[in-house]
């Protein structure tokens, strides 16, 4: 009873995020599904990590409707019919927002907005167009107050994101995340720019590399929560991720870990995504009855499990007994050849592994370079990100980010802080991002190191709203917490900072 307490005499958190923690608190106790002994001990030897989902999960972790399909028909269970103009369009979709679940209770893909609203938007005035698209974003930021909560645009240019680039720079607002899909043989020079721009002073919009997303999902893809790639019209069942570094303290040494221990782990962790996927699909109401699913806004075979992991520099410097991070992986080829090693591995036993649904993926899962949690510390850095504070210069940060970006198509990201003279010079920081994604750069994000809005893991807070609750005060956003933890036990703030001449080499 005293966690329960806890959580409601909490001065920090408003009702809503009370509410929020009672339920996961409910989720993380309860014990419906039975645990294997392997999946109990590597639990409690932070090797396994369910991301607190729980053993009974009820909704799909990540769900990425067709809002297309809203746009054409409207929806029979929220008694909405197809909009005919922008008031409406923006109305239809705010409403059916709050009906779209995640692990978080907020959606975390709202659609590729300018597809959706374009239409709508060329029908008005400017003037009114913006205005309009000012009060919905202002809608979405105080009542979706979850900056996992996630939109895309792109790779065309439209009028669409033009308004949406100079209302978040107006606004300053954290959410939603925002994501360019940026191929730069379709999106035009002046309109990545301006992307650009935004990015500086907003941490956002990333840019995601429309090419290799495309490769692998086909057209219809969505960029949802920190960098997520998922189908549309589905999306992912469930997030659980391997702690490497945890993971490599139990072998004997570098060649015992690639054959005995990182197949051991991997393997409780395939049969504990299994056995969720089963309860969810099988026992639970969700894929049966909620209109979602009966409505055709998501299909059963268009989700997939997603196999995450952190900690792979922690685990390779471990591996070579490397103490000083400053001079392993990302710093040392030997080190990076070790990575690229144990990422082979790892993906050809997620390959080798079928599963009874992801239908539309061959019955597998695919891998997920996860950003991290508070709880973390320093012992795992996000994904196969270099430790924070030991990153070389980007023309070598963004090398070596390419030689691990393809093995996950669920998403990895890297993030860059500039300092503030980068803000002339957009097109400079354009030029890197054209190199980067050239050479399968996956998912590039940056920021000024000045800004109110920063990106922290993958999901954007604000400073400001960080101070509240360093003062005890409540914050709005619902991840500022999270945030608050990751700049206090992971230094995620403290970026090597990108210095202009930095990318000469480039």
């Amino acid at each position: 009873m005293s966690d329960i307490l806890n959580i409601i005499a909490d001065e920090t958190l408003t009702y809503h995020q009370q509410v929020l923690a009672l339920a996961r608190y409910a989720e993380n106790t309860d014990h419906t599904l039975e645990l294997s002994p392997e999946l109990i001990q590597a639990k409690a030897d932070r090797i396994i990590c369910d991301l607190g989902e729980g053993n009974a999960p009820y909704r799909p972790r990540y769900i990425c409707p067709d809002y297309e399909l809203l746009m054409e028909k409207g929806c029979k269970f929220l008694q909405l019919e197809a909009p005919k103009n922008l008031y409406e369009a923006l109305n239809t979709l705010l409403i059916f927002y709050h009906s779209v679940p995640s692990i978080t209770s907020f959606p975390v893909y709202l659609g590729d907005l300018d597809d959706l609203l374009e239409p709508f938007i060329l029908k008005e005035s400017r003037e009114n167009a913006k205005a309009a698209m000012r009060l919905f974003l202002l809608n979405i930021d105080r009542t979706l107050t979850d900056s996992f909560v996630h939109a895309d645009v792109g790779p065309q240019a439209s009028e669409t994101a033009r308004i949406l680039f100079e209302l978040t720079e107006e606004m300053q607002l954290a959410v939603p995340n925002l994501t360019l899909k940026y191929d730069p043989d379709i999106t035009p020079r002046d309109f990545a720019t301006l992307a650009v721009k935004c990015m500086m002073k907003t941490s956002k919009p990333s840019f995601a590399n429309h090419k290799m997303f495309t490769r692998e999902w086909g057209d219809k893809y969505a960029i949802a929560s920190c960098y997520n790639g998922l189908k549309v019209c589905g999306g992912g069942f469930t997030l659980p991720r391997l702690r490497m570094y945890e993971c490599s303290l139990k072998a004997k040494d570098t060649e015992d870990f690639l054959a005995n221990v990182l197949p051991y782990y991997t393997s409780i962790m395939l049969k504990m995504m299994d056995n969720r996927i089963e309860f969810l699909v099988e026992k639970t109401a969700f894929f049966k009855s909620n209109f979602l699913v009966t409505e055709g806004f998501v299909k059963l075979d268009n989700f997939t499990g997603m196999f995450g992991m952190v900690g792979l520099a922690e685990c390779v410097n471990h591996l070579l007994g490397i103490k000083d991070p400053k001079k392993g992986f990302g710093n040392n080829a030997e080190a990076d050849a070790l990575g690229l090693r144990i990422m082979d591995r790892l993906e050809s036993l997620v390959n080798a592994h079928d599963s009874k649904y992801a239908a539309a993926f061959n019955h597998k899962y695919r891998l997920h370079a996860q950003v991290g949690i508070d709880s973390d510390g320093r012992e795992d850095s996000p994904g196969a990100r270099i430790p924070v504070g030991a990153e070389p210069i980007i023309p070598l940060q963004i090398n070596h980010s390419e030689k691990f970006h393809k093995y996950f198509p669920t998403g990895i990201g890297d993030i860059f802080k500039f300092e503030e003279t980068w803000e002339n010079t957009p097109e400079a920081v354009l030029d890197i991002i054209d190199g980067a994604i050239k050479n399968d750069m996956r998912y590039f994000s940056g920021y000024l190191e000045n800004n109110d809005v920063v990106r922290v893991t993958g999901y954007l807070v604000k400073k400001s709203e960080l101070a509240k609750l360093d003062a005890g005060k409540q914050s709005l956003n619902n991840v500022s917490i999270f945030g608050k933890g990751a700049r206090d036990y992971g230094a995620a703030l403290d970026r090597t900072i990108v210095n202009n001449g930095d990318s000469s080499n480039q």
